[in-house]
């Protein structure tokens, strides 16, 4: 269904209800542009920190604009085995609808609109017909001009009625002439049978005097109020009335005033109520469409990472990345190629099956043998059927297996909430819901050298050291990778007289970086992570979506999709028993993704005492981040999807009812008894 400005009212109820009923939706979004400056080398480098990422992304990103919005809804029909769709494609276009309303700007990328336009984008309906949007604080700010106008009796050209003035209007004597003409139309019309009269269109200003003159020479029986032509023109209609038909038309007036508001949010309307609804939300590397969403529709982006996660888990309580999900066990073998429209491909095959879809009456249909790609609307829909296809591929390793995997399911949980980062040698994912990994980069080196360096300048200064890897900074730097890191010492050594250029340690450019930075204006508190403004701000108005945040997630260990390639000293896989730490059979083992079978006490057949956690810990001390999960049973993903056999739900372990003192805290465990959670311990070396 194509959403212009035309049918967007029309439409709202269809839209809302749509998201209500949906298990899932996918999103999608086009864009004016990615970089206002830097190339896609430089703004997204190799060794970027996610924080880093971040400031790029807000800084030369955030003024381009998000034009063109999908979303497609995910229904399952339990009768019939399959998904119901409807999908909506939203044309945006920030038009201000009044004077007071913002009147925004943003900027275009030549080739970004080049590329649209090859794929047949029709600029005309975002230009012409484009849905409006106000986030949270231009809303609050247009309602408050709003209520103060209507509390003024005096405004310019703002009043729709003549009340009462103090005295004569002081007229500058360039306009006496003009307001005398107006004098002798109104006392004309106050003689006559006509009932109004509309004046000639006029400045501000010339309104202004109008409306103050007015008041003072006929403080009753007018209505008076200003009109605008399709031309943008305005001007001053005067009509005779009674006190009750004057104050019909002014509570007509307010009633147009308060729809025009709404009218003026728009689109943001759609995405508070994404937010209220708290459904999974899917996309495909998606971290700018949650950036420009929330920066465009709700708040402008906070200067913090550890802000604009808390913003985002506020806005959407649940996402899910499928270029992560694609990229990760146990996808990360079978699909080699990530981009949607590959991606889309690859899951028609086996060992993946395609979803059983059907578009709902009155929505569009597509076919995925003719692509749409770059729509909006289509790129949802087939970032949907890519999440069902891996989802259900899942529940291949249940015994016995599902062919059908929730949204909900447990076995989608350890994707949650991670965005994929581009083009990040050692940082896959940005983790909304938690830190970030934190890899060792002892074998990488800063290097600052004149502008007219060129890469082939960097491999010779380093052609000593083997195979290097370069990730440009800027114009005068770039990190330089060793193959070892046994040789940092030796090229520092070896720089130490150096006149054009400069080598330092990682460690030593981090260093150097915050003392030049201001402090986090956040930090580690016992239990989570400290509130901030941003968060509170953002739940006044998505109040179902932050409880939903909290309810599900405060407390929850940060969960990664990824695990590399480690085994144990007693084997090459490692699994868990139900007293272990959750997903550790995702694993990327010699043997791969295996199925675990289950036997009729709910455990493991093949479990060995280590969790994959402890045997990571074993083999390095600091790369491991750990936090108890707080009131969740001590089962895997796959038990908590299947159950132990013969035993219904209520037999099933259940969270303690009284978990402790001190505020509910879990008792410290035992030192030798391993951390549990219904999910994995989150690797800090990827």
């Amino acid at each position: 269904m194509e959403v212009t400005r035309k049918n967007f009212k029309d439409s709202l109820s269809t839209v809302y209800s749509a998201i209500d009923e949906a298990d899932f939706l996918a999103i999608d979004g086009e864009f004016s542009g990615i970089s206002d400056g830097p190339s896609v080398s430089a703004l997204t480098n190799g060794l970027d920190t996610p924080e880093e990422r971040y400031e790029k992304l807000k800084k030369h990103s955030m003024d381009f604009l998000l034009f063109q919005f999908g979303i497609c809804t995910f229904r399952y029909d339990q009768s019939e085995s399959k998904y119901l769709t409807k999908s909506f494609n939203f044309y945006i276009f920030p038009k201000p609808f009044s004077r007071n309303s913002p009147d925004k700007k943003f900027i275009c990328q030549s080739s970004s609109i080049d590329f649209l336009a090859s794929q047949g984008f029709d600029f005309n309906k975002v230009f012409r017909n484009g849905i409006p949007y106000l986030n949270q604080e231009e809303e609050v700010q247009l309602r408050e001009q709003y209520e103060e106008r209507r509390n003024q009796s005096n405004g310019a050209g703002t009043q729709s009625f003549i009340s009462p003035s103090k005295g004569p209007m002081n007229v500058p004597e360039e306009h006496k002439d003009f307001i005398n003409r107006v004098i002798e139309k109104v006392e004309g019309l106050l003689n006559n049978s006509e009932k109004t009269v509309d004046l000639d269109p006029c400045t501000g200003f010339q309104r202004k005097l109008i409306y103050q003159t007015l008041n003072w020479r006929f403080p009753k029986g007018l209505h008076v109020e200003t009109v605008e032509t399709e031309k943008k023109e305005r001007f001053i209609q005067i009509s005779k009335v009674d006190e009750d038909e004057r104050r019909r038309r002014e509570q007509q007036k307010q009633e147009r005033e308060q729809e025009e508001l709404n009218d003026a949010v728009g689109f943001s309307r759609v995405v508070h109520a994404i937010s209220k609804s708290g459904k999974l939300v899917v996309g495909h590397n998606m971290l700018l469409d949650v950036m420009h969403t929330i920066h465009q529709f709700y708040c402008p982006l906070p200067e913090d990472l550890i802000d604009f996660k808390d913003v985002t888990m506020c806005v959407f309580p649940r996402l899910l990345d499928t270029k992560l999900m694609a990229s990760t066990q146990p996808f990360k073998e079978l699909i080699t190629n990530t981009s949607l429209a590959e991606l889309e491909k690859r899951l028609k095959d086996g060992p993946f099956k395609p979803p059983r879809v059907e578009c709902c009456e009155g929505f569009q249909s597509y076919d995925t043998a003719t692509e749409m790609l770059h729509e909006a609307g289509y790129d949802a829909y087939i970032t949907g059927l890519c999440f069902i296809s891996m989802a259900n591929y899942l529940g291949s390793f249940l015994t016995p297996p599902k062919s059908h995997i929730s949204a909900k399911s447990k076995l989608v949980e350890p994707f949650y909430n991670k965005l994929f980062l581009m083009r990040i040698i050692d940082i896959p994912y940005l983790n909304i819901s938690g830190p970030d990994l934190q890899p060792k980069r002892d074998h990488v080196l800063y290097v600052t050298f004149p502008k007219e360096w060129k890469t082939s300048d960097l491999y010779q200064l380093f052609s000593a050291f083997g195979n290097i890897v370069v990730s440009w900074i800027d114009d005068t730097s770039a990190f330089v990778s060793l193959s070892q890191t046994d040789q940092v010492q030796i090229a520092m050594n070896t720089s130490e007289f150096a006149e054009s250029y400069r080598i330092q340690t990682y460690a030593e450019y981090v260093r150097a970086k915050q003392r030049d930075q201001n402090p986090s204006r956040r930090s580690r508190v016992e239990g989570g992570w400290s509130e901030t403004p941003y968060c509170t701000a953002a739940a006044m108005t998505t109040a179902a979506a932050y409880n939903y945040t909290h309810r599900s997630l405060t407390g929850k260990r940060s969960i990664s999709p990824i695990q590399e390639e480690q085994g144990s000293e007693g084997g090459d896989e490692v699994s868990s028993s139900s007293a272990g730490s959750g997903w550790t059979h995702y694993s990327n083992m010699d043997k791969g993704f295996k199925k675990i079978k289950m036997d009729g006490g709910g455990t493991f057949e093949s479990g060995i005492a280590q969790t994959y956690a402890d045997v990571v810990e074993s083999k390095t001390t600091d790369s491991w981040f750990k936090q108890p999960a707080v009131g969740r049973p001590s089962m895997s993903p796959i038990q908590e999807e299947v159950g132990p056999e013969g035993a219904n739900a209520d037999d099933w372990p259940q969270p303690s009812a009284n978990p402790g003192k001190k505020n509910g805290k879990q008792k410290k465990r035992k030192s030798e008894e391993p951390m549990s959670s219904g999910l994995f311990d989150v690797p800090q070396v990827w």
